[in-house]
């Protein structure tokens, strides 16, 4: 019967990530740099008020879009972090993690034909939605930008049948982010236009040189912002995200989300509306140890005469396989993790525009970069010969 499925979903690829993940997974002695999940624990406050709303029987339905409780609190958090003002009853939404936000945001505003601007390299995670949507792609290539996707990049791309821009920045795989003049631009620019920006900010707590702005900020009516919770407290399981939009617009993305999901697990939002509120500043102990870890990195990358970009953001390095190395991205990790046992993760996973790179995310112990890095440092020995 599988004749009888969807071409667009047959036409989907596993993500290159997961792919590499799997290959190498359960190889004894691997160290994996490759998945970008929090090696820190969920805070132990926001794991008791889990177990409490358990106890408390929070295990029914709730409001489509969330407690009202949550969202109110997830308002004034998103106040106070970002000077983002949103209506708790009519612009939040609570969503199956930042990656279900993705799929209403998309799902709602895309129509067959439409064009979706995104930068490239770039996280593989939006495609397969707007293709199911039956949108297109435009995918700008920000290797000579510093990753950045800039107002100079996407003035050019626009066309009459451009729908919307995705920002996802502080960025996966780069770990670059825009700075309030680039993201005033990029503003400027599509202001009054009938283009939605998606900023996807899953990172927005975890930057190291300057504080995270947010374009709606700038451009509130035309943007729809995505959060959530795995990055900055270590949830990534409990899968609780956030969706902030105008009224008008978020409107229509609850119904989406309400025949999709119905609403988030009951429990975690107990959990979260603790991590959001008591917790508020969780993330500031794990982003001080990912800073020391990104010092660390950009250091021995360095010394080992990688081209790399400094990232100001999330938990991510993406590295310029040197020119001599005439071999597939892939097939540089393959290697890599064959002859060392040291998995990352191939560019090519994120666009064409990745190809000639890889990811490795330091979202691991200190002692594991360590090793994982003296490994790195042995094999480019072997290919520098």
């Amino acid at each position: 019967m599988e004749h009888c499925i969807n071409e667009k979903v047959k036409n989907i690829q596993i993500s290159g990530i997961r792919k590499f993940f799997n290959l190498v997974s359960g190889t004894k002695d691997m160290i994996s740099l490759t998945i970008g999940q929090p090696d820190f624990p969920t805070p132990e406050h926001v794991k008791t008020a889990g177990m409490k709303a358990i106890e408390n029987n929070y295990t029914t339905y709730t409001h489509n879009a969330g407690y009202i409780e949550l969202r109110t609190a997830v308002a004034n958090y998103v106040h106070k972090k970002y000077a983002l003002t949103y209506s708790p009853e009519s612009e939040v939404i609570v969503t199956v993690g930042a990656s279900q936000a993705i799929d209403i945001a998309l799902r709602t505003i895309l129509s067959p034909g439409d064009e979706v601007i995104l930068p490239g390299p770039v996280y593989p995670g939006y495609e397969p939605i707007i293709h199911m949507c039956g949108a297109h792609l435009t995918t700008i290539d920000t290797r000579d930008s510093e990753f950045k996707l800039t107002a100079d990049k996407i003035r050019p791309a626009l066309s009459e049948k451009t729908k919307a821009i995705i920002l996802p920045y502080p960025s996966n795989p780069t770990g670059v982010g825009l700075s309030e003049e680039e993201l005033k631009a990029i503003a400027d620019l599509i202001r009054g236009k009938d283009i939605f920006i998606i900023a996807d900010e899953i990172y927005s707590e975890l930057t190291y040189d300057r504080p995270h702005i947010s374009i709606a900020s700038f451009l509130r009516e035309q943007t729809i912002v995505l959060n959530g919770l795995s990055k900055s407290h270590a949830m990534t399981g409990w899968r609780i995200g956030f969706l902030f939009a105008p009224e008008n617009i978020a409107k229509h993305m609850l119904k989406v989300h309400q025949y999709n999901v119905s609403c988030a697990s009951s429990v975690a939002q107990m959990a979260a509306l603790e991590a959001v509120e008591a917790g508020i500043d969780d993330a500031l102990p794990m982003r001080d140890q990912y800073k020391q870890r990104r010092d660390y990195v950009y250091e021995r990358l360095s010394s080992l005469n990688f081209e790399v970009v400094k990232p100001d953001g999330a938990f991510y390095f993406f590295i310029k396989i040197p020119s001599h190395i005439e071999e597939t991205s892939f097939d540089f990790c393959y290697k890599l993790a064959t002859e060392q046992k040291v998995a990352v993760v191939p560019g090519s996973a994120f666009s064409e525009y990745g190809e000639d790179y890889f990811r490795l995310s330091y979202a691991c112990s200190m002692e594991q970069l360590q090793k994982g890095l003296d490994r790195i440092e042995a094999f480019m020995k072997t290919q520098n010969r």
